[in-house]
């Protein structure tokens, strides 16, 4: 028995999932960059320090987001973090100098820290209360859902700028109403999924003193999470360095690609377009099927076939000067990105022990997007000093380097269970 994909939680989750990509894939690829250096004149070393806000902001809070899920439930985490989205958004409408922008990106970023904690955290429970425990499927669902909507919102936000002569302004209005439709969903979501609810909020007198005192001394509660963290979490250690690299490997790639596609490839912004769906509309087409495939099959053949087909493509793509080739190379990185990402997520799911799932998936988030921040660093430098195709090839040995820690963490895994 698999996970019903359209249970209200995993419809729920979709929508909210996919309504805030599309704000912030608006905001920061299509909207920002141009307003704020062309309309409000300010750098771009100022806009980049502001995206980097806003990347910190949703980071830093993603393991107490998790934290504060266990204690008062998916529901009110999740309204109460999905309305500072709206204050964000409002903040940017009137703000006039790099300073209130950059608050209102750090504000943005707090605003999305407890989306996949939550999410991650309510498929994990539902995979439990199943008796295959599978996930994979789920996993491509919301993943589809992310990549959907970061990629459509600057598609529709640019056409509605070129071709409806809409304002920033008005812009921005649109996305202020789809916050709000996001926060309106989230009241939807349930407090609690099944029967785990370690951190259940009392309802009504008749708990005792012990109860009450645990809601009103949070520091004994946190260093009662940090303990349990450490004693059930029985993982490898080769799983974190694994979670920062599977984040590096796309983090050196993100910023590098548009420029690659200029400098080498000479694209028309349409054929850049076209790669874009190439790569994207392959990898959100077969996420699903793949996912479905994963909970038949199981992780480690996807993520084998995938780490090897991605580091093979991207040394292959970081190589081409011919258009039809190049499609060819996205198509490839695309279909290795479809086999990844829902294999990865059910793989890690397996790691999180019952006991603060919310905590632990924080955690393990925090790691991986810790590679986000260092990838675009460490590609700009490869970029400027070693040349232009460098970042992709790097991309790809992170990718290798990948296959030989997953082979190594299943093969300890094993030993440990005494099964190989």
């Amino acid at each position: 028995m698999h996970i019903n994909l359209a249970s209200p939680f995993i419809l729920e989750m979709w929508v909210i999932i996919f309504l805030v990509e599309f704000v912030k894939g608006s905001l920061l690829v299509a909207l920002l960059p141009v307003y704020m250096e062309n309309i409000l004149g300010i750098s771009v070393t100022v806009v980049g320090f502001s995206f980097a806000m806003q990347y910190l902001g949703d980071n830093l809070f993603r393991s107490p987001s998790g934290w504060v899920m266990e204690r008062i439930g998916y529901r009110w985490t999740m309204t109460g973090a999905l309305l500072l989205i709206l204050v964000a958004v409002g903040l940017i409408i009137y703000a006039k100098d790099a300073v209130w922008l950059s608050v209102a990106c750090l504000i943005l970023g707090i605003g999305t820290s407890p989306l996949w904690p939550c999410t991650m955290t309510g498929i994990t429970e539902l995979a439990g209360s199943t008796e295959s425990g599978s996930s994979g499927a789920a996993m491509g669902a919301v993943e589809m859902a992310s990549l959907a909507g970061t990629g459509i919102g600057p598609i529709v936000v640019n056409f509605l700028m070129d071709h409806g002569g809409q304002s920033y302004h008005s812009m921005f209005l649109v996305l202020m109403g789809c916050a709000a439709a996001v926060a309106a969903v989230s009241l939807l979501l349930p407090s609690r999924i099944g029967t785990h609810a370690p951190h259940a909020i009392v309802r009504g007198g008749g708990e005792g003193p012990a109860a009450v005192r645990g809601r009103v001394n949070p520091l004994e509660s946190l260093k009662r999470t940090f303990h349990q963290v450490r004693t059930t979490l029985k993982v490898s250690r080769l799983l974190f360095p694994a979670l920062f690299l599977q984040a590096f490997a796309i983090g050196l790639m993100t910023p590098v690609v548009t420029l690659f596609a200029r400098s080498e490839l000479h694209v028309t912004p349409n054929q850049f377009s076209l790669l874009l769906i190439a790569g994207g509309g392959i990898t959100v087409l077969a996420l699903i099927p793949a996912g479905k495939l994963v909970d038949r099959i199981g992780t480690t053949v996807f993520l084998n076939i995938g780490f090897l087909l991605a580091a093979g493509s991207l040394a292959f793509f970081s190589q081409v000067r011919w258009l039809p080739l190049a499609f060819c190379a996205v198509a490839l990185v695309g279909i290795s990105y479809a086999l990844i990402l829902p294999a990865w997520n059910a793989f890690l799911a397996k790691q999180v022990p019952k006991g603060e799932r919310g905590t632990v998936w924080g955690l393990f988030l925090t790691l991986q997007g810790s590679g986000m921040v260092a990838g675009p660093v460490i590609s700009g430098k490869l970029w400027d000093s070693v040349g232009h195709s460098s970042p992709f090839l790097a991309s790809a040995l992170v990718m290798v380097l990948l296959f030989g820690l997953h082979l190594l963490i299943v093969h300890r895994t094993k030993r440990k269970l005494g099964t190989g």
